[in-house]
């Protein structure tokens, strides 16, 4: 197992540099980087590896061992990442300025074409309150079993079912004893409340037990309703899943549950969080869900970006594999798995102050980092730094292509979320105008279901003042999942 990490990347010299010009790298890393000067999260996190770096650069004896060892674990390249700027300039306004960073990741090609072996440490937290009673729980169990009996004897699995308190029915171990499994969820009922602390805390310690870079450690967290009290607790929960390697993925079926929730709990660790409209749904989403974390090239992708001082991280948005309002208030990000034959994307909204100044700037430092199951490569990384040039005036022209069809995208998604905002103010009317417009894009765009849905919702707010749970939750997925670019970037 590899994870020495490329510390003349990380200082940006060659390998061949003399210490003076690493001394000259790690000072003009620190104007730029340094949290004295620069306040974005992504400057303490890559500040940190560099100083990491130049320690052990900087003194000959340890620089003469790093080199020894870095020239036998070195593998060529297993992903590459391409970031793409909205502008390609930027204009001298004595105003703030948007810009948009696309970074997608790609595996290397030669890799790509090869057989992969991934295996799963995988548990299953299942709601069975009183509430799943019926279609719900009976589809869930069905879900199980042929998730059951699509893994293999290597691959690591566990089931937790709760309610207002949390069992492990199948605990985790490799599978290899199939019908007694299947067995166990059979004899699931549904009684009690719906505490998802409970649930995620068990689902955690059985995952824990065989966590490891060799797999890929995700949760799956079903339910069908709202958890009380816990909230914060379970969050938290997340944020220590996301340190330890674990992701978490969650889907709400029905329309009580909490969706804010469910989507802060998956973007905390990289995973997704869907909407399951019916009983019958269940089945395709788990194993698609399952099919997919089966595919993974690399785990544990994390994205670090440190603007200038100057630039400040508004927004992320995952656009692949699954579309996902990420948390850009804390680096890095987790963006979860870069499967084989596809990409990971995430769209970077930065506000750029008042310029002053014409003439070439650095933009940002972009870090991706994650681990390369197959040939066991833990913490491969790749970075990249952008720069502009600031002009009298603003040249223009639209965005590059894939930036701008994200954008078109996006706008509908947000004005769904704009309707609900506005209507969580008591502003009706605004909150119906955003939803006729909502309409009026998704007819033009072809997606006559959901422009009903948005038409429908338009004329329940105008008449009752209120959102219906599942017209909010089919129009929040629903424009979420139109979100994903047409054709891979990988392609």
């Amino acid at each position: 197992m590899s994870s020495a990490p490329d510390y003349y990347m990380i200082m940006g010299v060659a390998p061949d540099a003399d210490s003076e010009s690493i001394r000259i790298a790690y000072r003009n890393m620190a104007r730029r980087l340094h949290p004295d000067v620069n306040h974005n999260p992504g400057a303490a996190t890559q500040f940190r590896d560099v100083t990491s770096a130049y320690a052990v650069l900087n003194d000959p004896i340890e620089r003469q061992k790093y080199d020894m060892s870095r020239r036998r674990e070195i593998g060529g390249n297993y992903f590459t990442m391409r970031v793409t700027s909205s502008q390609r300039s930027l204009a001298l306004l004595d105003e703030p300025q948007v810009l948009y960073l696309l970074v997608e990741m790609l595996p290397e090609r030669a890799r790509n074409a090869q057989q992969l072996e991934t295996y799963l440490n995988l548990t299953l937290v299942l709601d069975h309150s009183t509430s799943m009673k019926g279609s719900r729980l009976e589809r869930v169990k069905v879900a199980a079993n042929q998730i059951i009996e699509n893994l293999n004897e290597k691959d690591i699995f566990s089931i937790v079912a709760f309610s207002d308190a949390a069992e492990a029915i199948v605990r985790a171990a490799p599978l290899s004893d199939k019908p007694g499994a299947k067995a166990r969820v059979a004899i699931m009922q549904a009684f009690g409340g719906t505490e998802i602390h409970q649930g995620l805390e068990a689902g955690m310690a059985e995952n824990r037990r065989h966590a490891s870079k060799r797999y890929v450690n995700h949760i799956i967290l079903l339910t069908d309703g709202r958890t009380f009290h816990d909230e914060q607790q379970t969050l938290e929960l997340a944020e220590r899943a996301a340190k330890e390697g674990v992701g978490i993925s969650a889907m709400g079926i029905g329309d009580e549950w909490n969706d804010t929730f469910l989507d802060q709990l998956a973007s905390r660790t990289g995973g997704t969080s869907e909407y399951i409209n019916s009983p019958l749904a269940v089945v395709r989403f788990l194993n698609e869900r399952v099919r997919t974390l089966g595919q993974s090239y690399a785990e544990r992708i994390t994205v670090s970006i440190a603007p200038d001082s100057d630039i400040k991280v508004e927004s992320a948005f995952r656009l692949q594999p699954s579309p996902q309002p990420m948390n850009a208030e804390s680096d890095p990000v987790p963006l979860g798995a870069l499967q084989i034959g596809g990409a990971t994307s995430v769209l970077f909204q930065l506000q750029v102050s008042p310029l002053t100044n014409l003439g070439p700037r650095t933009l940002a430092r972009v870090d991706v980092t994650g681990d390369i199951l197959r040939e066991q490569k833990i913490g491969y990384k790749v970075i990249r730094d952008m720069d502009t040039e600031v002009k009298e005036s603003q040249t223009l022209e639209e965005p590059p292509l894939p930036i701008m069809d994200a954008l078109n995208k996006l706008t509908m998604y947000r004005m769904q979320e704009r309707a609900e905002h506005a209507l969580a103010r008591g502003d009706v009317r605004e909150a119906t105008k955003h939803l006729k417009n909502l309409a009026t894009r998704l007819f033009s765009a072809g997606q006559n279901d959901l422009g009903q849905a948005a038409l429908d919702e338009a004329q329940r707010v105008s008449s009752t003042h209120a959102l219906s749970g599942e017209g909010q939750k089919a129009l929040k997925y629903g424009t979420r999942l139109l979100i994903a670019p047409t054709s891979s970037a990988a392609e």
